[in-house]
């Protein structure tokens, strides 16, 4: 069958099977309480993002029906299970009293775990189990797992208004994907796209928020495929852009620099409408 066909139909059975999650999921969580105010203080269902993982793994068991599985791919999805209930436990037990890389490893330090803490550890204990299954020099681990860990935090910081981590990943996505056109895994990539796009409606409309269930499962993507696909002049640029973006946030406000930049801000506001400027 046509490479192209087949990536298609992953795209679509991605998005199809995020509806299908969403449809279930979301009365779910108001009917259960797990709803949290959001930048307006309106309170709606939180961890939606829990679905991207579920969906991807409704695509990946058609791939091994038809025989098109990979054991990269299992590694994958692992990752991304467990980084997705790392940040639904911070989702539902979370305390915003301490708040960023130092805060967090502050804490553990005094010893004092906050879900956050956690949540840092345990991502970067499955950047580090991807990095070692994708092999290399030492030093090639050590990089991906930074890779993937920064991409990871980078999408919570992103996550701070509707649409905003999802058009990040976009935009991220897509600047992977030109750097290494011929060597993108499309059947890897194209269900979580799916997915994503299927929930985009979603999240720009302040229906849902993906929570951290949803933008750890983003970044560590986007750190997987950087790892896995771009050369090493490439992984270095986006690891010195991370690490800066990280360094800046420790003490700006991304929020704030967007609102002050008028080319940022019109992205950011984009898809929302009346009810969300």
């Amino acid at each position: 069958m046509n490479a192209a066909l087949i990536a298609i139909g992953a795209l679509l059975g991605g998005a199809l099977a995020e509806g299908l999650l969403l449809f279930f999921l979301l009365p779910m969580l108001k009917k259960t309480g797990a709803v949290r105010k959001n930048y307006q203080g309106i309170d709606i269902p939180v961890s939606a993002g829990l679905t991207f993982p579920l969906a991807l793994m409704l695509v990946f068991l058609v791939y091994i029906f038809l025989g098109w599985g990979q054991d990269n791919y299992q590694f994958f999805l692992l990752g991304l299970t467990v980084i997705s209930f790392l940040g639904f436990i911070d989702d539902m037990l979370g305390q915003r009293d301490t708040l960023g890389f130092r805060g967090h490893f502050g804490a553990l330090l005094k010893g004092r775990l906050t879900t956050g803490g956690l949540k840092a550890l345990g991502g970067g204990f499955v950047a580090f189990f991807i990095a070692v299954t994708l092999g290399g020099a030492w030093w090639n681990i050590v990089l991906n797992t930074l890779l993937m860990a920064l991409f990871t935090n980078m999408m919570n910081l992103l996550d701070l208004r509707p649409g905003r981590a999802i058009k990040g990943y976009l935009l991220f996505l897509l600047l992977i994907a030109a750097a290494v056109l011929a060597e993108v895994d499309y059947l890897l990539l194209a269900p979580l796209l799916g997915a994503v796009l299927c929930y985009l409606p979603v999240d720009v409309k302040a229906r849902a928020m993906m929570g951290d269930a949803g933008s750890n499962v983003l970044g560590l993507a986007l750190g997987v495929y950087a790892a896995s696909w771009l050369s090493l002049s490439a992984r270095l640029a986006f690891l010195f852009f991370l690490i800066a973006i990280h360094l800046y946030t420790e003490k700006y406000s991304l929020t704030t620099t967007i609102e002050n930049n008028k080319l940022l801000k019109a992205i950011d506001q984009l898809g929302r409408g009346e009810t969300n400027d």
